[in-house]
């Protein structure tokens, strides 16, 4: 039996590296000779470099950066095993956990590491890049990143703008001669899960700001900054983006890195499933296993998992999830592919107890899953005769 083992994280426990060993350790318990073939995945968020790295043969590169609030950082980006790819995760240097939560305000955090490794890749002779842009700690569309590539943002006297998202509602002028001219001849695909425009109601602010720290007041004020942000750098490169579905991912570093760079936005799960070749892997498989933190009605919305089990599907394979916990709308993944959806919680147990043994509940819960598939196998033999 040839089974592959498709994963995302679980988020705050375990990696999708070290949820998929798990799975694996499981099913040999019940099918010694089963053929196991591991392939972490991601969306474009944490995680996204090591899935990438790892499923391809690639290697990852230690850079240190300005973190979010200005402060150097340990970061890393990833290079695929056929070694003319470069993978970045913004949250590799600007994400919401390198934030302490009680220094979190989106108006003073920037994304300018996020350009360092950008720049980082470039200096090492990359012209291709996949970039995820999920779990960010900022909401300066992405200016932060740009200043790191060249670009200067200025005020009405011409002075530099400080760092973060708060100060672009006094942006006055865009100098974009000093742009990182090797961007022109590169390709960056970037990983975007979501549709939301840059600004309004459905906007990075107002959208994800509370969760960064923001107060109604700062989402307010913040909207407004990415406003006058949009209309100025819209006259400075000739591109208006602020009503691009997947303008507002990331605090605006969608709207940024299209305002600013050749990307491209495509949906997460597609870009790292190319990468990995997973539908061939499905294709040639009898069972294919996949997995995450928490499964909800929010999966169904184009979530690691169901794109899994959109692909088992195409190719007639059996795919089962296996994660951390269920909340409502967990069975809506069973119209899309998915075949059955199982939790890793035995019993009751609290969410620190479930999360500190993860791992032990993973394997254990892929040995509930082998066991059934080994029943059913049978069940089908018996039929047979």
């Amino acid at each position: 039996m040839r089974v592959i083992v498709a994963p995302d994280s679980y988020k705050g426990s375990l990696s999708a590296v070290e949820v998929a060993k798990a799975i694996k350790k499981g099913i040999l318990q019940i099918f010694q000779d089963a053929e196991i073939i591991e392939v972490p995945i991601a969306d474009g968020g944490e995680g996204t470099v090591e899935a990438l790295v790892v499923a391809t043969g690639g290697r990852i590169v230690r850079e240190t950066v300005k973190g979010p609030l200005g402060d150097p950082v340990e970061s890393f980006w990833g290079i695929l095993g056929d070694n003319r790819i470069a993978v970045i995760e913004m949250a590799a240097a600007s994400g919401l956990p390198l934030v302490p939560p009680e220094k979190r305000d989106p108006r003073n955090t920037s994304s300018y590491g996020t350009g360092e490794l950008i720049k980082s890749a470039l200096d090492n002779g990359f012209r291709k890049l996949i970039m995820g842009i999920g779990g960010s700690a900022t909401n300066d569309g992405g200016a932060g990143m740009a200043q790191a590539l060249g670009i200067r943002f200025l005020d009405s006297q011409k002075r530099e703008l400080a760092p973060g998202g708060g100060d672009l509602s006094r942006l006055a002028e865009i100098d974009v001669n000093l742009l990182d001219p090797r961007l022109k001849e590169s390709e960056i695909v970037v990983a975007c899960d979501v549709d939301n425009p840059l600004y309004g109601p459905r906007g990075a602010s107002a959208v994800y700001g509370p969760q960064k720290g923001a107060t109604p007041k700062i989402v307010t004020e913040l909207d407004n900054a990415l406003r006058n942000f949009a209309e100025i750098a819209g006259r400075a490169t000739g591109r208006y983006v602020a009503d691009i579905p997947g303008a507002g991912a990331a605090g605006g570093m969608g709207a940024g890195l299209m305002l600013f760079t050749p990307a491209i936005l495509r949906t997460g799960v597609e870009i790292v499933f190319e990468a990995v070749g997973l539908a061939s892997l499905i294709r040639n498989a009898d069972v294919v296993i996949t997995g995450e933190g928490m499964t909800d009605y929010q999966t169904a919305f184009g979530k690691a998992p169901v794109g899994v089990g959109k692909l088992a599907k195409q190719f007639n394979k059996v795919a089962i999830c296996i994660s951390g916990s269920l909340g409502h709308g967990a069975d809506d993944i069973l119209e899309q592919g998915i075949n059955a959806v199982v939790s890793i919680v035995p019993c009751p147990m609290t969410l620190d107890e479930c999360m500190r043994s993860a791992e032990e509940l993973v394997e254990k819960a892929a040995v509930r899953v082998a066991r059934l598939l080994k029943a059913g196998t049978s069940l089908g033999a018996k039929k047979a005769n």
